[in-house]
Formats: structure tokens, sequence, C-alpha cells
């Protein structure tokens, strides 16, 4: 059998197959390390939340800057942006137009239909107080909270919250709103309420350490006499009545050490200052605000001392104002685990990444289709050359057949190895090479036995005459 004319074919395929075979196993290995660094990626980029607080310059605005430093420094998972409103009304119309995430408001005004807290700021307290009377005057006769009625009363902030606020508290304490005469002031202008010889009380809400509160009481105290406290007595039956009002007291000396101020304990209303979120918020982003939240809260606090305020909101499901699902997950420590969370994309980046396989694997077997047919016709050949090996009468033919085999069985075991020809084929072709090989071996014998009989043969041919004439003697 001559040495076939198509195997150089043969070897062009396979360097054909050497040149594309690394450029195709190296795409494979960028698609996959592509889809592998983009999943990678988003899944750990941190999220980015607005928050709406205002206005510029108030104690709610600088905590919630200090928050976003504390978070940009730590690098977590969670990133913050300011956006400043007028106020917190204002803070919950962005909310609300969805130009916000989260908002920084009183838990007393009206929220957005799909509103959840996240966080308590702190908590704030109603101070109500009259002025003692100067000395060598008439004290005040406003002793309780049912000696308001016709009375005027000086109140610090601006907006519906505090005056609705103390309506509810008059309303419940059997006083008619309508004979109270309210009037605001804002925190740059204290210092004319508490002069107004008009204003027959005082109010004020906010936290229970809060240094205008106290400062402003001080100052009360030096321009108008020692003030006396109006405790609300009938806070436990407005927080029943209004869920959005607790029942709370003042300890004694929170306004002063010396004297004491006040120098009892009082009943007062509290309402929670929040940051609030629409409930159709991610869940993990708002899971993971709250955690940085409150591992930052020790380094805030050190800071800025309100930030120590800051407590978990209820996540009893009848709140008056329920927790936002993520700051609920974390607080009870129901958050999702990382395969939780993430284990429908890790099967489809599995299924992808099966896909990808199941593409590149149909592209390999594409692209040797020439070399899969070519090692079928070798085989074929082999197959046909068996009868030429039976009909071969020298062993120099023998051996050029055996060299063309092997040169096959060569080129043969290159394409199984690169993954051309499947174990079945080879198989298939380990079968024909047997019965080839098995040729040879029987028509060597063959010419062996043939070239000694040709060979007895004509040593009697030669012996014959010197017997005839070993007999004629």
């Amino acid at each position: 059998m001559p040495v076939p004319s198509n195997l150089s074919v043969t070897r062009n395929a396979a360097r054909r197959r050497h040149r594309f075979g690394p450029w195709l196993a190296l795409a494979s290995l960028l698609s996959v390390m592509t889809v592998v660094l983009a999943l990678a990626y988003w899944l750990w980029q941190p999220a980015t939340l607005r928050i709406a607080v205002g206005p510029a310059g108030s104690d709610d605005q600088m905590l919630v800057l200090a928050i976003a430093r504390a978070f940009d420094a730590k690098a977590g998972s969670v990133r913050l942006v300011p956006v400043q409103s007028d106020g917190t009304l204002q803070s919950l119309n962005l909310l609300a137009t969805g130009k916000a995430d989260l908002a920084v408001a009183r838990g007393d005004l009206t929220m957005p239909p799909d509103a959840s807290s996240v966080a308590i700021l702190r908590r704030n307290f109603v101070v109500l107080w009259a002025p003692g009377g100067r000395k060598g005057a008439a004290k005040s006769k406003v002793t309780d909270i049912a000696a308001l009625s016709g009375r005027r009363i000086g109140m610090v902030g601006l907006g519906d919250a505090n005056p609705n606020l103390l309506r509810v508290i008059l309303a419940e304490s059997g006083v008619n709103p309508q004979k109270v005469t309210i009037t605001q002031f804002g925190t740059d202008h204290i210092s004319e309420m508490i002069q107004d010889p008009m204003l027959d009380a005082f109010m004020m809400v906010g936290a229970r350490d809060d240094k205008t509160i106290a400062e402003t009481i001080a100052a009360t105290t030096r321009l108008r006499g020692e003030p006396k406290f109006l405790p609300v007595d009938v806070s436990e039956a407005i927080a029943e009545r209004h869920p959005l009002y607790e029942s709370e007291e003042i300890p004694t000396g929170a306004f002063a050490a010396t004297p004491q101020r006040p120098d009892d304990k009082i009943e007062t209303i509290a309402v929670n200052h929040l940051i609030v979120a629409q409930t159709s918020l991610s869940e993990d982003a708002v899971a993971a605000f709250t955690r940085e939240l409150f591992i930052a809260r020790p380094a805030l606090a050190k800071e800025l001392p309100g930030a120590s305020h800051i407590q978990k909101p209820d996540t009893d499901k009848d709140a008056a104002l329920p927790a936002h699902p993520g700051a609920a997950a974390y607080i009870d420590g129901n958050e999702r685990s990382f395969m939780d969370k993430y284990s429908d994309y890790i099967w489809g980046v599995v299924l992808l990444l099966s896909g990808l396989g199941s593409v590149a694997a149909w592209l390999r077997h594409y692209l040797r289709r020439e070399e899969r047919s070519e090692n079928a016709l070798h085989r074929d050949r082999l197959l046909k050359a068996i009868s030429s090996v039976r009909e071969a009468s020298s062993l120099s033919d023998l051996a050029a057949m055996q060299r063309a085999a092997d040169d096959i069985l060569r080129e043969t075991l290159v394409c199984h190895e690169d993954g051309a020809i499947e174990d079945g084929d080879l198989a298939a072709f380990g079968l024909v090479l047997a019965q080839f090989h098995q040729a040879i071996v029987d028509q060597r014998a063959e010419i062996a036995r043939t070239a000694d009989a040709e060979a007895m043969k004509s040593d009697s041919a030669a012996l014959q005459p010197f017997s005839i004439s070993t007999a004629a003697r």
C-alpha cells in the first residue's frame, strides 16, 4: 500500500487546528473571565442611596453629612449622597417623587403612602414651661396645661408639626385649642420670644439633651424668673389614641444641674425623628445601610454627641410606621445569606457558562469536521489495504505499507488527543489496524514459506545432475 496521497491534507488540517485551536481556547477563556468579572463587579458594587435632609446648617444635616463621611471612609457596601432640602416637608416630597431614596423627617408628619421607617435618629420630647415671674412681680398663674385656656404660647419651630402636636395635647387635656393663641418663632428669634411680655408660656420640641432647649430655659429664668414646667398628665392616653406619639418622662435635672431643672421628673409626649424610605426600595440596600449605620454609630457619637440617640425602629407589623423590610431583616437577624441573595444569579451564570461551553464544543467539533472525514478515509483505506497486503509478493512492499500505516496511526492519535475524533472512532480504527497488522504478519510468513519452498526446489534441481552422474559410474 503506497503512502496515502491525502495524508498531506490531514497534516494541513492539523496545522490549521494548531493555528486556530489556541485562539479558540483563548476566546473561550476571555468570554468566561468577562462574565465572571462582570458578575463580581455587579455584586460588589456599593449601593448608592440619596438622602434628603434640611435645612442647611441644621443638626440633621450635620449628622447626615457625618454619616456619609463615615460610610466613605469605611468603603463598605453603601454610599450615602445627601440631597439638601428646605426642611422636613420638602424632604418627604423629594422622597415621594423619587428624587431621593431616603428622607429625614418627624414621624408625625404626613408620610408618602408607601413610606416605612429605617432608623430613629432621635426621640423628640415636648417641653412646656411658664415663666415664674420677676422678683417683686406677681407669679404666673399658669401652673398646669388646664390653665393655658385663654393664654398665649410662644413656640420654637416653624411649620405645622408643633402646633398640631400642641392642639392634640390641649384637646386631650380638656382645653379648647381655639382658646389658646400660638405664636411661632424660628430658632434664630428665640431671644425675641423670651423677651415678649405678652407670652404666658413656652413650648419647644427636641432631644432630651438639646442644648438649645437648655439655653432657652436658662435665658427665660434670667429674664422672667424660675420656670414652672407643665407636665402632660394625659400622655398615656394620647399615646394610645395617637400611635405616632409616645408617653415619656423628662428626668430630673435634664436642663440644669444646679439648681436642678426640672426638680422632679415630668410626664410628657415624645415623637420620633426618623430616616424613612419607600417600601419599594431594595431590601438588600436598606439592610446594608442599616447595618453600616449602627456599626458606625459609636464612632459618630464621638464626633457628634447627637449620634448616640440613633435607635432601631419598631419592627412590629402593627407599628404606626412599620419598619422597612430590609431594616427589619437586619434588626431581627433575618438577613439573607450570600447564597440566598445570589443563588439565582449564580445558577444563571452556571447555565450561561454551560451554554458557552456547549457552543465552544460545537464550534470545535465543526472546525474539525475535515479531520474526522479524513480520518474515516484513512480507516477505510487501511481496511482495503488488507487485501493488498495479502497479495504483496515482497517484504519491501510490506515494509512500505507498514510505514504508511504508522503515519496514519500517528496522525490518528494526534487527532484523538486534540478531540477531533472520539473514543469510539479510535476503537474502530484500532480494530482495523489490528487486522492490518495481522495481515502483515501472515503475509510475511507466507512470503517466507514461499521463499523457503523455492529455495528447496532450486537446491533439488541443482543436485539432480550430480545424482545421475554418480549412478552411471
